[in-house]
């Protein structure tokens, strides 16, 4: 037990320093912070802050690019994610599997920076993808046509995390006792009604659990990847701006960190709020499924 306690020491730290000391500072989402007389002696504006984000006429803007994009990931990336885990389990070779969890989870370290070079490579102006158009004769520039940014993130994002997730899969098929396998072999299943009844049915708890830690971060974005991908050009903010990107340009123009800090507490409390609804109709579904 102590041993356990040592080991979980470093994320309890991490957690406390990075996540509860922090929650310290809320009251600054309520002030006009004057730089001159400091924090604590600012003046407090009630929710004044508030209202300037939700009058704002970008407001509904960034909500629902923030609300739209989660929700596709959530859902995507969950499928396929289970899809990768499930095709892991079902490679007998160890060192193919080894290639294969490396190949896929090796973009999980890369940086947003990293990344959006390596995307620049094949949608900038002389990438790889604008190229190979040319020479069919199609002109096409990513980086002014909004429409196709929706997909092209999805597919980033889906790229990045896939193995990160899909490992979490793999290891909650790996814990699924192989009697069931092995029952409905000799009962003759295919590996699909396999697939259907036993891994599908048997995993889903460990679904439902991701799901809703996911979904406690519905109002928040990868900075990384709405910022640094579309490279700050202006055209593409009706499809790229949501919460974050929006909350740090207005805070490169204002530099009034009320009112960014009213934003992030609005993000906190509604995704808060969201996981206790959503832990509660899963509680009525299922019982055994629920978070808490």
């Amino acid at each position: 037990m102590i041993q356990i306690s040592i080991l979980a020491l470093p994320a309890i730290l991490l957690i406390f320093v990075f996540s509860y000391i922090p929650m310290a500072g809320v009251f600054i989402a309520f002030k006009n912070i004057n730089y001159e007389q400091g924090i604590f002696h600012s003046p407090w504006v009630g929710f004044d802050n508030f209202k300037f984000f939700f009058t704002s006429s970008d407001a509904w803007l960034v909500m629902r690019n923030t609300l739209a994009y989660n929700l596709i990931f959530i859902a995507v990336g969950t499928f396929f994610s289970v899809v990768f885990a499930i095709l892991l389990n079902e490679v007998i070779s160890r060192k193919l599997l080894k290639v294969y969890q490396t190949v896929f989870f090796f973009p999980y370290f890369f940086s947003w920076v990293i990344v959006a070079y390596m995307a620049y490579s094949f949608i900038g102006p002389y990438g790889i993808i604008t190229t190979y158009f040319k020479e069919l004769g199609i002109t096409f520039d990513f980086y002014t046509q909004a429409w196709v940014w929706p997909i092209l993130l999805t597919l980033i994002n889906i790229w990045k995390g896939l193995g990160y997730v899909s490992i979490i899969f793999y290891a909650g098929i790996l814990g699924i006792s192989q009697e069931y396998f092995e029952a409905a072999a000799i009962d003759g299943a295919s590996k699909f009604q396999i697939i259907r009844n036993i891994t599908i049915p048997l995993l889903m708890p460990l679904i439902t659990i991701m799901t809703l830690l996911s979904i406690g971060k519905i109002f928040y974005s990868d900075f990384g990847l709405f910022f640094f991908v579309p490279r700050e050009i202006g055209q593409l903010y009706p499809v790229t701006q949501v919460i974050d990107t929006y909350v740090y340009r207005m805070l490169k123009v204002s530099g009034d960190i009320g009112m960014s800090s009213a934003v992030g507490l609005f993000q906190s409390s509604m995704g808060f709020i969201v996981v206790l609804i959503s832990n509660f109709v899963v509680k009525k579904i299922n019982e055994e499924n629920k978070l808490f």
